[in-house]
């Protein structure tokens, strides 16, 4: 059984006489455990369906189902809200620049988790292991911390509270090269740790090919193609998704193959400005 699935999702935007449909009968599902990148340019509609599915907007048709149970408005502010967590494109905007490493991982520990101050801090420190974070740093603000540092503590908080499913929209778009592959490393050292699935969403054919188990392709508010990364990444059968692949001429051709084949980036080891 699918942990999530969509069948028939339709979201539309009207603004004085103009109507935009951003899912247009999006049928997609994603197992436990496994990575689901959705792919394609600005407005194909694969931010929409992320947040749709991570609570934050609500679709005007379709189904939603988490772990084999529909969803809708009113399952987000339960159970639901703990086990789908979303890490957004600009850690910088979505981090509290007042709170502290330490406030802004222990809010979701004693919100949603349920965790007594004490438990809380153990439970910090650990999170900050298990992004390769100095303990030391509890104590500083996103505005101390490098771009990858502060995307490490995003993922950190969205992990906080145990989920089984992280959204991801476009959470490597605005790091550098090597950080960047340090940072799609992480993520899959994660999910073997913890058996999390991802909702991986990116304009990048290059990342989705290192992360993802499977993709989907977007094109305006459809899923023109989706399967496995490597068939689809490799031999696309859709007219765009070809496009897209050609866009992107250098692109290493055994990223393509499986996201279990690591791009060399992503095997990098920390530079200073992650430490």
């Amino acid at each position: 059984m699918a942990l999530l699935e969509a069948r028939g999702l339709r979201k539309q935007y009207t603004t004085g006489r103009h109507t935009v449909v951003a899912l247009d009968g999006v049928d997609l599902s994603l197992e436990a455990g496994r990575t689901l990148a959705i792919v394609g340019e600005s407005g194909s509609g694969k931010s929409t369906f992320g947040s749709i599915v991570a609570g934050l907007q609500r679709a005007d048709a379709g189904e939603l189902s988490f772990d084999g149970v529909a969803i809708g408005a009113r399952s987000y502010r339960g159970e639901l809200r703990r086990r789908i967590q979303m890490v957004f494109q600009s850690p910088l905007q979505s981090l509290d620049p007042t709170f502290t490493v330490e406030g802004t991982l222990a809010e979701p520990l004693r919100l949603l988790a349920g965790m007594s101050r004490v438990e809380a801090s153990t439970r910090i420190d650990e999170l900050l292991d298990l992004v390769h974070l100095p303990r030391e740093l509890r104590r500083r603000r996103p505005g101390e911390l490098s771009g990858g540092q502060q995307q490490r503590v995003a993922i950190a908080r969205a992990l906080a509270p145990s989920p089984r499913l992280v959204v991801l929209d476009e959470p490597t778009s605005g790091l550098d090269q090597s950080v960047r592959g340090r940072i799609v490393s992480l993520l899959r050292e994660l999910q073997d740790e913890t058996g999390v699935a991802y909702v991986f969403i990116t304009h990048d054919i290059d990342v989705a090919g290192a992360i993802a188990h499977d993709v989907a392709v977007m094109q305006r508010g459809r899923v023109v193609e989706s399967g496995p990364s490597a068939e689809v990444l490799t031999a696309p059968s859709d007219p765009y998704t070809r496009a897209l692949l050609s866009a992107v001429p250098s692109m290493d051709p055994g990223r393509r193959r499986h996201r279990d084949q690591a791009a060399p980036e992503a095997q990098a080891s920390p530079t200073h400005e992650e430490k």
